[in-house]
């Protein structure tokens, strides 16, 4: 198979037939919700403020700068567990570290983008993947197609799952990231700020693993154990090499109590082995200066599941035209990666 093209999302390959319609995401900020499911909730005390914001066409970044801004605080002493889309509404917890000092007034910064719904005091930072997970309500509208279909193929997604693979978000408009990470990588990007180089390793590593997904996707190995795997426990980031492929093994797999996984490229040797590695090593072959890279920005060798539950589906027809889907995903998955599955 020949290497996705720097900017591809969409040639990626499906893991269920394809989609059975086309229709239209995002028409306005209200057809795309997403509410995160917490780890622990505030206990009240701390030297840390925690807010729960909804935000409307906001940007988790910008509004971890205003909520800084205003408490008087470095962008550093604010934290949150993950970023969220632009285009459309969230909820989403933000944490303000104000040691022996009262918050500010913060009704007083809310707008038309954002409303502060909750503010409660907590011992600890809100860390990046400090969250069970997102929950997703989504209005896909000028729905067309094959809706017969429809109810076989999201109990095929209760069943089975979906690719794991990283979405659009993560390699910037038009693949502007990886556009930039191969000129990184070149010696060719000029001066960079840390920030920048941040998200153009994150954005190549993203890129790498979905090669290799694409692969086993597309030869139906996604979802099944092939020699020398390593797998991952579902719900954690814990993983392990596959010494016995026997039957139990291929229950745990059905049950989705375990997943294959994939490269997040860095420094050391890949934990995998025999069939995997071979065929890992083949879809990665052409990007030789990509892996170096990434070696020498100090990052190392991880996993990253090849599947992904889709929990709590529910669906819902409005005339003709318009579908409904609310879903859990895990941290880290990507609505997008459902979508893709069901429509174009």
């Amino acid at each position: 198979m020949k290497p996705l093209s720097e900017s591809a999302t969409d040639t990626l390959a499906h893991a269920h037939g394809g989609p059975l319609c086309c229709g239209k995401i995002r028409t306005q900020p209200e057809d795309f919700q997403v509410c995160e499911i917490p780890v622990c909730s505030p206990g009240g005390e701390g030297e840390h403020v925690w807010l729960h914001i909804r935000k409307r066409n906001a940007n988790t970044e910008w509004l971890a700068r205003q909520l800084a801004r205003h408490a008087g605080v470095s962008p550093r002493q604010v934290g949150y567990a993950g970023l969220k889309d632009r285009q459309a509404i969230t909820e989403q917890w933000f944490s303000v570290h104000l040691p022996g000092r009262a918050g500010p007034d913060w009704q007083a910064i809310e707008g038309g983008e954002f409303t502060i719904l909750q503010v409660r005091r907590h011992s600890r930072k809100l860390r990046r993947g400090g969250l069970r997970g997102n929950r997703f309500k989504i209005r896909i509208r000028n729905l067309d197609g094959n809706m017969d279909q429809l109810p076989a193929l999201f109990d095929t997604l209760r069943l089975r799952g979906i690719p794991n693979y990283y979405g659009p978000q993560r390699f910037g408009h038009n693949g502007s990231n990886l556009v930039a990470a191969g000129a990184m990588f070149r010696k060719e990007a000029g001066r960079i700020s840390r920030h920048q180089r941040g998200l153009y390793l994150s954005a190549a590593r993203s890129r790498l693993f979905n090669q290799v997904l694409n692969r086993r996707v597309a030869d139906g190995s996604w979802d099944r154990v092939i020699d020398g795997d390593v797998l991952q426990l579902d719900g954690s980031r814990s993983w392990f090499a596959v010494t016995d492929n026997g039957p139990e093994l291929g229950e745990r797999m059905q049950m989705m109590d375990v997943h294959a996984t994939g490269p997040l490229w860095g420094k050391g040797a890949p934990p995998v082995s025999g069939d995997c590695l071979r065929l890992e090593t083949r879809e990665l072959a052409p990007y030789d200066q990509w892996r170096k890279g990434l070696e020498q920005a100090g990052l190392k060798q991880d996993r990253r599941a090849l599947r992904v539950r889709v929990r709590d589906l529910e669906w819902s027809l409005e005339g003709t035209g318009s579908l409904e889907l609310a879903f859990e995903l895990p941290p880290g998955a990507y609505a997008t990666a459902v979508l893709r599955e069901i429509i174009e």
